[in-house]
């Protein structure tokens, strides 16, 4: 079973309009119209909300058509930016996941950011915990209990990769869960092609730890000071922080950090080592994206330097950095960390200034669970268009996570993950199968028997693993597919009582070891 990630999450003090820093609420917190920044390229969904919320100069919409199942409920607390004033909970706990699926581009990075406000909704006194995965990867456990006593709302944040056509963002229940999981917002972002390029998001998503922005109090930076809606965090300690007085453009920082989040920073005087004990939680054995931000505070001058060494826990990061008035990001992509995280700055001897730091970002590295066929996964997507009354989980992955796959879907181990078994006799399902089911090449057995599905008999001919197709007891019509005698390994046919006319095929009806039922239908 794949273990979660451990979680990290992060508390807003943004439940009333009034308190709201990352969500705008007067103009004047607001650019001037000729200088608005346009809204994030990507998907923002109030979830459980029946319209479209403007919140500051993000819209945000209803979550229809993201999702097919779940409950919405309204949070009757006073003062609630609307992003939190409704919630989307799922009750259902014979759903192995519960999914909201977004259209994506294949290989595009993108900020995914779940948002979770308790606010008492199902009349309980504590917050459910629960697990969140996205596509196929067991991302964390839901525990919002501690920022809810805080009277906080708390978010997770994850970059990960589109892998298809679509995204799914899941949620589901573990054996701690004691009522039903829920969510309040869910925002997926478009991310810059160079944006945290090293990372193999193939085989990688990375989950967000700490962003943060040295030498500031306040404010969290987000929209529209970062056009990826970021949330740049105050960090200050002990040490002097500074202002910059010069210009800084975040296209010159690779990742695109926000000026203001560069602003300000940490710093201590000439020849003296600058320690910053940051995150301020520790950190659990595992490997870690690290970038750090540097940029010179006085005004440029090409007689000015600021020179020094980067060292995290101990181990060198970057030697002879030279932090310029322009700036300048150092990073690592795969390092090992644990416990509490030291970074050490130490300065060049002809340094005339001692060193510092601006803002930093770090990302625990989350192995991807695994992956399912394309063809598996874009075929069951058809066979769930096609179908009506399925069980709720029938969205997302349809193997992954192992524990989470659909109702009634068996599949491989390995990747990638095949499809070996489909199970919903006596479901109530009415529609038909679409011809794409036949790309199910590792299916070996279809049990569909005692429902109401209609129209013809898809041609399984490419089907060679079939061992078993029981779809006794629909509407079924039409003929069958002579076709059905390339399938050497069919022991079981079970097509009584449907609405099936013309000839059965010889093949079929004088193959050797084969169990066919055909009574309760029209053939000649």
């Amino acid at each position: 079973m794949p273990s979660r990630v451990p979680s990290f999450p992060f508390f807003l003090a943004f439940l009333v309009v009034t308190a709201a820093t990352l969500f705008p609420s007067s103009s004047s917190q607001q650019p001037p119209a000729a200088a608005a920044v346009p809204q994030p390229r990507g998907f923002y969904i109030s979830c459980g909300s029946d319209r479209d919320v403007q919140v500051g100069s993000i819209k945000w919409a209803k979550d229809e058509g993201f999702t097919a199942v779940g409950n919405a409920s309204a949070i009757n607390k006073p003062h609630l930016l609307p992003v939190l004033a409704t919630l989307r909970y799922f009750p259902d706990a014979t759903a192995r996941k519960y999914c909201y699926q977004l259209p994506v581009v294949k290989g595009t990075r993108y900020l995914v950011r779940t948002t979770y406000y308790y606010g008492g909704f199902d009349g309980g006194k504590e917050p459910p915990v629960f697990d969140q995965i996205v596509d196929g990867t067991l991302w964390s456990a839901v525990n919002t209990t501690d920022n809810y006593r805080r009277g906080m709302s708390t978010y997770f944040e994850m970059v990960a990769q589109g892998q298809g056509r679509t995204m799914s963002v899941c949620l589901a229940r573990h054996p701690d869960t004691k009522s039903s999981p829920f969510i309040s917002s869910l925002e997926v972002i478009d991310l810059a092609d160079y944006m945290y390029n090293t990372t193999d998001f193939g085989r990688f998503a990375m989950s967000t730890v700490a962003r943060s922005r040295f030498g500031s109090k306040g404010e969290i930076v987000s929209y529209p000071d970062d056009p990826y809606n970021r949330y740049w965090a105050p960090f200050a300690d002990a040490n002097p922080m500074v202002e910059s007085h010069s210009s800084i453009s975040p296209d010159d920082f690779w990742n695109q950090p926000p000026a203001k989040a560069l602003k300000a920073g940490v710093t201590t005087s000439r020849g003296k080592k600058l320690t910053v004990q940051w995150p301020t939680t520790e950190l659990p054995a595992a490997t870690y994206y690290v970038a750090l931000y540097f940029q010179d505070s006085r005004t440029a001058s090409p007689f000015s330097w600021r020179v020094f060494d980067v060292a995290v826990n101990g181990k060198d990061f970057f030697r002879g950095l030279n932090a310029s008035a322009a700036g300048v990001m150092v990073y690592s992509s795969m390092m090992q960390l644990s416990g509490k995280t030291e970074i050490l700055l130490t300065p060049n001897e002809t340094s005339p200034v001692g060193p510092l730091i601006n803002a930093g970002e770090i990302y625990q590295i989350v192995p991807l669970g695994g992956r399912t066929a394309t063809r598996d996964v874009v075929a069951m997507e058809d066979l769930a268009a096609s179908l009506k009354n399925l069980p709720p989980d029938w969205a997302g992955d349809p193997c992954l996570p192992q524990q989470h796959s659909w109702t009634g879907v068996e599949c491989s181990q390995g990747s990638p993950m095949r499809v070996l078994s489909l199970d919903l006799k006596n479901h109530g399902l009415s529609g038909s199968l679409p011809d794409s089911i036949a790309n199910l090449t590792g299916v070996k057995t279809i049990y569909l028997s005692g429902n109401n599905l209609s129209g013809p008999i898809p041609d399984l001919s490419s089907m060679h693993t079939l061992t078993a197709v029981r779809l006794d007891s629909n509407q079924f019509s039409g003929t069958i597919k002579p076709s059905m005698e390339k399938l050497v390994d069919l022991k079981e046919l079970y097509l009584n009582y449907n609405n099936l006319t013309g000839k059965i095929p010889d093949g079929l009806k004088n193959k050797a070891g084969l169990d066919l039922r055909t009574e309760g239908n029209k053939f000649e």
